[in-house]
């Protein structure tokens, strides 16, 4: 099955913050590079500018987020964050949301696409030489870039259409979630 990835809006942070809380101590560490207690993870969560940055997210059939990208946009660049449940891992998800990260960031018009990760994150270092992205490792970290080139319309339209389907597929969720809760 094709994992639909919808743009999250503000509205969402509880949503993204009990997705964040919910990863294990492991998990958080491999994704933020560093230990983070629920405080930490909820002061970054509040912190997300939506307007600035993209945050892409799966749900599954609960509604609740499965994997989440956070895509922050800098000067010529944008960085990656990828985090998937440990339970959901092995479906795609993750290889979903960075291609998906990776058209928005095109679709800014910024040249390149960066993630900073743990060397001994290996499921992030699959997911970059996936995309093809130059990898350099020094000290236990390892930062990987894309070259991304300019957009075109059918980028603009691909964006579009993904969004569309994927925000489909969550009505489709809802409309089951709220008539199970009538049984």
């Amino acid at each position: 099955m094709q994992n639909l990835i919808r743009e999250l809006s503000r509205l969402e942070r509880p949503a993204l913050e009990r997705h964040f809380l919910s990863l294990g101590a492991n998990d958080r560490r491999l994704r933020f590079g560093v230990p983070l207690g629920d405080l930490a993870l909820r002061g970054y969560v509040a912190r997300i500018d939506f307007d600035r940055d993209a945050v892409f997210g799966v749900s599954g059939d609960d509604l609740g987020l499965q994997g989440v990208a956070h895509l922050a946009r800098a000067r010529g660049h944008a960085e990656l964050g990828v985090s998937v449940l440990e339970g959901q891992r092995g479906r795609g998800i993750g290889g979903s949301l960075l291609a998906r990260a990776h058209l928005r960031a095109r679709n800014w018009g910024v040249r390149a696409l960066f993630m900073h990760c743990l060397t001994e994150n290996a499921a992030m270092m699959r997911l970059a030489r996936k995309q093809g992205m130059a990898i350099l490792t020094e000290s236990g970290e390892t930062d990987a870039w894309l070259q991304l080139p300019p957009p075109d319309a059918g980028t603009h339209f691909g964006e579009v259409f993904e969004q569309r389907a994927a925000l489909f597929d969550h009505a489709l969720k809802q409309g089951r979630a709220w008539l199970g809760r009538g049984k």
